[in-house]
């Protein structure tokens, strides 16, 4: 498209034409972020005198999905064998899939039960050792140590979730491909941060270990199920003395006497 051509009216029909292919709210803003970034730069160079506006579409809700013990394991039980270690990984580590499947033998620390994730491996370029589940070193035992990445991500689709019931396929008219909705990757991560926050891990170590920058996404992943609030009503119902114990942050957590 030529640039005299990409105008605000341009850009609300693209966000029109992107949410008409089914994809969300925060896909189409990445887009329109990005052009406006390119349009910026030209700009900054004096390529071109005008920077157009381009409005945002509203947020869409955050993710707030993640996974119980009990429904990782039916995942697993429906899991390929070669797919078994990866989503452990993801699971009980929190680690990003990208960085995941640039791990290599060489970096697993059986002894230690430790993976090191290099710099040039990680999001934020920043060197960080990942503990690892009893569950998941032994898994890896049995197919290693050997050369070469150790997570295999082939045919990592939808199928296992589906047959979980943690996600659904449904028909869509013209498309060739059903349209699946439920558990997706990044929920794992989500599920791992969670997990590490209900047994009262340090904010700072649990980040350590997820990658994660900053500690706004303790706020944007803690859920509060309904067992979670179940649980506090039964606390209050027994009289039971509650004790707060300060964590870095502002997070409090919430242990009984």
């Amino acid at each position: 498209m030529p640039l005299t051509q990409i105008t605000t009216d341009a850009s609300r029909e693209f966000a029109r034409m992107r949410l008409d292919e089914g994809v969300s709210n925060d896909t189409v803003n990445g887009s329109l972020r990005l052009l406006r970034r390119m349009l910026n730069i030209a700009h900054e160079d004096k390529k071109i005198q005008v920077v157009q506006k381009f409005r945002l579409l509203k947020s869409s809700p955050a993710r707030k999905g993640s996974l119980a013990k009990e429904q990782f394991d039916s995942l697993v039980s429906f899991l390929p064998v070669n797919l078994k270690p990866l989503v452990t990984f993801l699971y009980y580590c929190g680690v990003r899939l990208g960085e995941a499947k640039q791990i290599e033998w060489r970096q697993v620390d059986f002894r230690g039960a430790l993976i090191r994730l290099e710099e040039d491996q990680t999001k934020n370029s920043e060197a960080r050792t990942v503990p690892l589940p009893d569950v998941l070193v032994r898994m890896l035992k049995r197919i290693g140590p050997g050369e070469g990445t150790v997570f295999d991500a082939t045919n990592l689709r939808c199928k296992a979730c589906v047959a979980a019931g943690l996600g659904t396929l449904t028909e869509v008219e013209g498309k060739p491909d059903p349209r699946y909705t439920g558990l997706i990757i990044h929920d794992l991560r989500r599920s791992a941060i969670k997990n590490l926050m209900n047994v009262g891990v340090n904010e700072k170590v649990a980040m350590e270990i997820s990658g994660h920058k900053t500690r706004a996404v303790f706020d944007r992943y803690h859920i509060v199920d309904t067992e979670d609030v179940v649980d506090a009503m039964r606390r209050l119902q027994n009289g039971e003395k509650i004790v707060k114990i300060a964590l870095p942050g502002r997070r409090r957590k919430l242990l009984k006497a």
